[in-house]
């Protein structure tokens, strides 16, 4: 089986129902071609145009008219809690860091990382370690891919 298009979650037509579903966590989401097994066992090759960004819920389109659910695989993830002042700044630093990030309801979910985790109790948050899915905010500049992957230029100043 081939899939050849995307419907974004929130866009199928009307009575649109998956006949199968895949789970993949935030690494394998973001791809142009590659093949997937399904949750039913059955292989599907992931033939797209241009590189996208699968979420969680969105749709693969198969040749033969099917969709496949895209489902955000559960791994290990840190919710990071805080008052709102000191979660805004945990925030800055996590961006500054160019790491992806999730904003959950008055929480932020980030890949689990011990150097990050420390810094961020060093700042005055709280650090959960959770098996989750991971679905972070697309960016800015999502629209816009660059070929080294976020399209922006690093020509400003980070002091890292």
């Amino acid at each position: 089986m081939r899939a050849i298009s995307v419907l974004k979650a929130g866009h199928w037509p009307p009575g649109a129902r998956a006949s199968d579903a895949v789970a993949l966590d935030f690494d394998h989401r973001h791809r142009r071609r590659v093949l997937l097994t399904t949750e039913a066992g059955r292989e599907i090759l992931l033939d797209l145009g241009e590189t996208v960004r699968l979420g969680d819920g969105d749709g693969l389109v198969l040749e033969s008219g099917g969709i496949v659910r895209v489902i955000a695989a559960p791994e290990a993830v840190l919710d990071i809690h805080a008052q709102p002042a000191v979660l805004l700044r945990i925030a800055w630093h996590l961006g500054n860091r160019h790491l992806p990030v999730q904003m959950l309801e008055g929480a932020l979910r980030i890949r689990a990382d011990h150097v990050i985790a420390a810094m961020v109790a060093g700042l005055g948050g709280h650090v959960h370690a959770r098996a989750a899915p991971f679905d972070p905010e697309p960016g800015a500049y999502a629209g816009a891919q660059a070929p080294h992957g976020h399209g922006h230029d690093h020509g400003h100043h980070h002091d890292h």
